[in-house]
């Protein structure tokens, strides 16, 4: 297999449960980290890596998403006019020339294999990478999905990005058990979906990141439902490693859960204290806010 990675699968069908009631009416996708969504923070990174084709797995309730990802001339004519024109720049290039989006709806809420498997008729017979935008991740010395694209150039099997977590969260993520290869790169021998701390394999987990070659999906069509009655794309993958080799890959970077209500207000001031325009006002706020006079 010599194709590149082109197309990213960016499942957003949940409800964002966890963060009711602001994601009642706004998907969890288009919460926002200082200025940017996230969703836009998720597809800048595949861009960065070089993907020319973003695949959104949507539900009915996401239009939000496909109009933020869309032109608005509207909005556009009007900073024309005020000549706002970094305004206008801005919002131009949120999708940058070359790059085209795409959305497939999942008609059921059934689980992130369900999900990827919706991407099939336009992913084709390609490697891809899935992106799940709720792990936001800062990436030291270049974006996680372009290292993970690199390595995949050169070993030309499935990664999945990985990270070590507390014993006592095993319950939360696809756990791996897996042998080293070289420094952050191991080869899996098992995967397991959620398994209970004293069943782990390892304290190794799946994040949010994946480059997948087709071969997932026949295995996605065909296998029955897991955990929670659902399609687990840990399932599939524990089957396609009897097919063939899968790496897990231990990132450079920062990673926030922002599913969670904690990660995600880490993200915001974090984020915040990296941007240019509120870094410096919003240091001084924590500073007096933490230590007041």
């Amino acid at each position: 297999m010599t194709q590149k990675v082109t197309k990213a699968v960016f499942p957003v069908a949940g409800l964002g449960t966890r963060f009711l009631p602001a994601t009642k009416a706004n998907p969890k996708e288009m919460l926002p980290i200082v200025d940017k969504p996230l969703i836009q923070y998720a597809a800048e990174e595949a861009i960065a890596a070089g993907i020319t084709e973003l695949i959104f797995v949507t539900s009915s309730s996401k239009r939000a998403i496909e109009d933020h990802f869309d032109k608005n001339y509207e909005l556009e004519s009007e900073l024309r006019l005020k000549e706002k024109h970094e305004l206008l720049e801005l919002v131009r290039n949120v999708v940058p020339e070359g790059v085209s989006c795409v959305y497939v709806r999942q008609p059921e809420a059934l689980g992130l294999g369900h999900a990827v498997n919706c991407a099939r008729p336009v992913v084709g017979h390609e490697p891809f990478a899935v992106i799940l935008a709720d792990d936001l991740i800062y990436g030291h010395g270049s974006p996680c999905l372009q290292q993970m694209i690199e390595l995949y150039e050169y070993y030309r099997c499935s990664l999945l990005g990985v990270e070590e977590i507390a014993a006592d969260e095993t319950d939360k993520y696809g756990i791996v058990a897996s042998t080293p290869v070289e420094s952050g790169i191991s080869r899996l021998s098992s995967i397991v979906e959620k398994p209970r701390p004293d069943q782990a394999p390892s304290t190794l987990a799946v994040v949010g990141r994946y480059i997948l070659t087709p071969a997932i999906f026949p295995i996605l069509e065909s296998i029955g439902r897991g955990a929670g009655g659902e399609i687990q794309l840990t399932d599939a993958l524990a089957k396609l490693l009897i097919q063939e080799q899968i790496l897990a890959y231990e990132f450079k970077g920062q990673r926030y859960d922002c599913g969670s209500k904690l990660g995600y207000l880490q993200a915001m001031v974090e984020y915040a204290l990296k941007h240019d325009e509120v870094k410096e006002p919003f240091k001084e706020y924590l500073q007096n806010f933490c230590m007041p006079k």
